[in-house]
């Protein structure tokens, strides 16, 4: 019998038959919301805890510390519950609410920072990543550091290695929206080693365009486009910067949901609308794969599926 922390990675691919049109390259997404706290941050939240007990700075007694604007605080608090460790959570109000409830399920310590707008501002995670900081250099204190932390990297390579096995036929391009980044660079090394000539974009909110167009901006899309450019990002990892309009990536997640079953989060919408530009582009034969990175579990309090209940009459009111 092994520990809950066995159950992370080894998640399923399966291939979008509805919404990828005809004429079009194959569409594969690899299901993250498989993993214990349904998103692909419980890869990253385990290797940087376990890298940092193997090199002793993360010792029994002590208190993780962390900032957050999406899944990580959940994850790292559902690792830390596993192992015995305390756990303070950097976070802000204008995260769904189920992140923040999960968090302190999983018995986090939730610092709570407000957003005026309930938005995603260029300045609210640098100054929540700052408090985190100095609170981890308290005494009996580690802070993960997510931005900064390689270890990070350990965890997401992870997803590379399962999608060579998973797409034995090779992968053509891949693609996925980046926070700290950690995810496209961690599986972009393992493509890129397997296979150099597969074409590797990355994401960000058309919003919010700074690795675009260099300018940050508000936008709604938790664990994405942080306010400033990551320091995981390696240009030698990625082909191109795509920037995708929020409305199009909930406008999938709906007809995901209804069309295919899958109910995701508005990250893997940016994905997937990016996923079948470059189906559209690479044609018949080809095989684009991204990733599906939370459930849409995680937002049915929010706004991203009520337009879906809007059409339906308002039937599904409760």
């Amino acid at each position: 019998m092994g520990s809950i922390l066995d159950a992370i990675g080894k998640t399923p691919v399966v291939q979008l038959k509805h919404v990828v049109p005809a004429g079009y390259a194959n569409v594969y997404i690899k299901l993250e919301f498989y993993n214990p706290t349904g998103s692909y941050k419980d890869r990253m939240a385990k290797s940087m805890i376990e890298e940092a007990e193997k090199r002793g700075y993360l010792q029994a007694g002590m208190t993780v510390v962390e900032a957050t604007g999406g899944s990580t605080g959940s994850s790292l608090g559902f690792v830390c519950a596993a192992k015995g460790y305390r756990f303070r959570v950097l976070c802000s109000d204008a995260v769904a609410v189920e992140k923040l409830r999960s968090m302190t399920a999983l018995g986090a310590d939730l610092d709570i920072t407000h957003s005026p707008s309930g938005k995603l501002t260029p300045d609210l995670l640098p100054a929540m990543n700052k408090r985190a900081a100095e609170i981890g250099r308290e005494q009996g204190h580690y802070f993960t550091n997510q931005f900064l932390n390689r270890d990070a990297l350990v965890g997401y390579e992870g997803i590379g290695h399962e999608l060579v096995e998973q797409v034995p036929g090779g992968i053509d391009a891949f693609c996925g929206a980046v926070g700290t980044a950690g995810m496209a660079m961690g599986v972009g090394r393992v493509l890129r080693s397997k296979s150099p000539s597969t074409r590797i974009v990355i994401l960000e909110p058309a919003s919010a365009p700074l690795l675009t167009q260099g300018v940050t901006g508000t936008h709604s899309v938790e664990g994405v486009a942080p306010g400033f450019v990551a320091q995981h990002l390696n240009r030698d990892l990625y082909d191109e910067v795509r920037a995708i309009d929020e409305e199009q990536a909930r406008a999938i997640c709906r007809r995901l949901a209804k069309e295919e079953g899958l109910l995701v989060g508005t990250s893997s919408g940016l994905n997937v609308v990016a996923a079948l530009q470059l189906a559209k582009e690479l044609g018949p034969g080809k095989t684009v794969v991204t990733v599906a990175v939370d459930s849409g579990l995680k937002y049915l309090n929010g706004t991203l599926f009520q337009d879906a209940q809007s059409r339906a009459g308002g039937a599904a009111k409760l």
